[in-house]
């Protein structure tokens, strides 16, 4: 019995592939991979050679939700990943509510998408600004208390990063969430 060999597809031709099968428009996929619509548009005509660059493959990775490493020209990332519970909270929301990436992507404006793309890349951690995470939260259908969870997460290691010991200040620390809780939940921030 003859095997038929496997012919690895092409990583332009892949995008094209993802391209068309999701309907998205290459100024669209542009716009969420931090590339000009000139360059999509000769990556996939093979005009240009596909990108080595970690950072690129990584947003084109994310956006079509496979693993950068699929890409034989894929390289170890010049950029640290950060590996945030945070995040990986907000996947979880993603698969509970059967979003794909694109469709996740396209809830936001188109300025905020390529932050969206870096954040779940784990490029960029999550927003401090309340409202920002908050309009990640509705999208997700998340509860004001759990986007209220990941911001004071997020804000925590804000304050350490700048010097601060929260635990030598919890009381202070505490203090401070309790008043914002109070804030956020009881006068029900719009969503």
């Amino acid at each position: 019995m003859k095997t038929k060999q496997i012919i690895p597809q092409k990583s332009s031709e892949r995008v094209a592939s993802f391209l068309t099968k999701n309907a998205l428009h290459k100024r669209d996929f542009a716009e969420m991979i931090g590339v000009t619509l000139s360059y999509v548009y000769n990556l996939i005509d093979e005009t240009v050679p596909f990108s080595t660059r970690s950072t690129t493959i990584e947003r084109i990775a994310t956006v079509m939700n496979i693993d950068p490493e699929e890409f034989e020209e894929y390289r170890i990332p010049q950029e640290p990943i950060l590996i945030d519970e945070s995040v990986e909270t907000i996947k979880e929301y993603i698969k509970e509510n059967k979003l794909t990436i694109v469709s996740f992507l396209k809830s936001f404006p188109r300025k905020k998408r390529l932050d969206i793309v870096d954040i779940l890349r784990g490029a960029l951690p999550i927003p401090i600004d309340f409202k920002e995470l908050q309009l990640i939260g509705t999208t997700l259908n998340m509860e004001n208390e759990e986007i209220f969870s990941l911001w004071e997460k997020r804000l925590k290691q804000v304050l350490e990063s700048a010097g601060m010991n929260i635990y030598s200040n919890s009381e202070l620390v505490n203090t401070m969430f309790e008043c914002a809780k109070k804030h956020i939940l009881n006068n029900k921030i719009s969503k």
